[in-house]
């Protein structure tokens, strides 16, 4: 398990104490590192077990949990301050990973964020907030945090970060819209996005859905000199 950095008191920060799950190689001798980010009601072992479906063995693997299974307790269209203070929490949980990982040593093109569901909201609101050229970043049927009209100016550049968004519509918790809208402002922060709409598809993750992430990952792996 990666120790965080980040000591507050449970009540304010209640995400920081919690475990993370790891598998494969450390990321030192890794290919590269993926982050998984799990759902509301699910956890880090569930998010985890993706690393067979994807068959990365050379990826090192990094699964925090959410305290009480849940990053945030209401609705990702709700306001802001509603979530308070579990989402600054959640955000700073990934903060710390992946400051973590650039203190030894990671580059950050060898960092993938992938998150579903709720994990995906906070995935995409983690990247938009703390722009940098990563691997990946893949959000599986999520967004952009906060209600309609939520200003969008994120500083910064994504730097030709290739994204995929895969989303189920409609969809019972996530609307397209706030894809769409996800897919356009990682693509002016300079992202490379590819978002699939999967008409009338459950709330899960289909076989299109992990092919495309297999083909990414493949892509940063050749990225970075390593054969899988």
């Amino acid at each position: 398990m990666i120790a965080t950095r980040r000591q507050r008191s449970g009540e304010a920060d209640p995400h920081a104490d919690q475990p993370v799950l790891t598998a494969g190689p450390t990321p030192e001798k890794a290919a590269a590192t993926i982050l998984l980010i799990h759902g509301r009601g699910a956890d880090a072992e569930s998010i985890l077990s993706l690393c067979d479906e994807l068959g990365f063995r050379n990826f090192a693997a990094l699964a925090p949990q959410a305290a009480e299974n849940s990053w945030y307790p209401h609705s990702f269209l709700a306001p802001l301050d509603a979530n308070q203070p579990y989402l600054d929490s959640a955000l700073g949980r990934l903060n710390s990973l992946v400051a973590d990982l650039l203190a030894r040593g990671i580059s950050s093109e060898r960092i993938v964020m992938l998150g579903f569901s709720q994990g995906a909201c906070l995935t995409s609101e983690f990247v938009a907030r703390h722009p940098r050229r990563y691997g990946a970043v893949i959000g599986l049927t999520g967004g952009l945090i906060g209600p309609p009209d939520t200003p969008r100016n994120y500083p910064g550049s994504l730097a030709g970060t290739p994204v995929f968004l895969g989303t189920s519509d409609p969809d019972p918790h996530v609307p397209f819209e706030r894809v769409k809208e996800t897919e356009v402002v990682l693509g002016r922060m300079g992202a490379k996005v590819e978002l699939r709409r999967y008409p009338g598809m459950p709330h899960t993750i289909n076989d299109d859905e992990l092919d495309a992430c297999r083909k990414l990952l493949k892509r940063v792996v050749t990225a970075n000199h390593h054969t899988d």
